[in-house]
């Protein structure tokens, strides 16, 4: 999974950057205007987010399920897969949607002014959807249907749902924080393979937690199961613990870790204002008054040439 942004800076340097911004960029904080919902961008991306989570969660279970005569799997085998399926969604719609692909990463990038609310909305109701379409999928091609009960993720029995919850907020907290550190060397134009990096986080938090929670870290991954097998048992934790675990991980990231983190950054956000402008002047360590009016020019610009 590729959660974030195409190579596109949050924090654009210059004027020339920010009117360069593409039309379907995820990183978006500013609210949509009506001839960006209805473009064709706006909605590829849309569908590069439910056929993601689709792959995703039909790869996923199709490795947590036995095969005929088999014994149980242990975590190696969804570990892999999840792994490599999200380094392949990372190159077929990073450039598409970001490949989120997972709710809770999406309202991480909602909660740090990294996605619009209405391009927040339409991805979460994508991704469910996609997810139950994917569970659906490999349960109509299962040949024993008793075997979908590999599909959910339960908490083990000698363990209580506080328990697993704190293993999903671990896995998760390590799996985002690695989204947001990718992304801003990707901005810094580094060539470190970064998907790989996000891979190998998602398959590090399996391994750590499928024992003991079932490491969803993704509440759509727990709810398209849960929606085909009718087992809904402290199913609350399998979105309370990743969401908790992406947002912690998120805000840590760009207000106290992040190279643009600032306390102003930080009251920016929590006040609701331009919090590009804040990152410019962090960045650039220009003066903020200075950075604040090239940015309005820019906007005002920009406005004049879509109108």
């Amino acid at each position: 999974m590729r959660p974030q942004s195409p190579q596109t800076p949050t924090a654009p340097h210059t004027e020339t950057e920010i009117n360069k911004e593409p039309e379907g960029n995820v990183y978006a904080g500013s609210e949509m205007t009506w001839r960006e919902l209805r473009s064709r961008q706006f909605w590829s991306a849309a569908l590069a987010e439910l056929l993601g989570t689709l792959v995703l969660v039909s790869a996923v279970l199709g490795a947590s399920v036995p095969g005929p005569g088999e014994a149980p799997v242990g975590p190696l085998y969804p570990a892999v897969a999840v792994g490599v399926v999200i380094v392949a969604l990372a190159h077929c719609f990073g450039e598409i949607s970001g490949a989120q692909v997972n709710p809770a990463v999406t309202l991480s990038l909602l909660a740090t002014r990294k996605l619009d609310a209405v391009r927040a909305l339409v991805y979460l109701v994508a991704q469910c959807l996609g997810a139950c379409l994917g569970a659906s999928a490999l349960y109509l091609a299962l040949p024993l249907k008793a075997t979908a009960e590999h599909f959910v993720n339960r908490v083990p029995a000698d363990l209580n749902a506080a328990q697993a919850l704190c293993i999903e907020i671990l896995c998760t907290f390590q799996m985002v924080f690695t989204v947001f550190s990718v992304e801003e060397q990707r901005r810094k134009e580094s060539v470190e393979p970064g998907n790989l990096a996000i891979g190998f986080s998602h398959t590090a938090g399996v391994l750590i937690g499928a024992r003991f929670s079932g490491a969803s870290m993704n509440p759509a991954r727990s709810l398209g199961p849960a929606i085909i097998t009718g087992f809904w048992e402290n199913h609350w934790v399998y979105w309370i613990g990743p969401i908790i675990g992406a947002l912690l991980a998120g805000v840590s990231h760009e207000f106290f870790f992040a190279r643009s983190a600032s306390r102003q950054k930080l009251v920016a956000c929590l006040t609701c204002k331009d919090i590009e402008i804040v990152e410019t002047a962090s960045m650039t360590g220009s003066s903020l008054s200075t950075v604040t009016q090239n940015a309005m020019r820019a906007k005002h610009a920009n406005k004049q040439e879509s109108n």
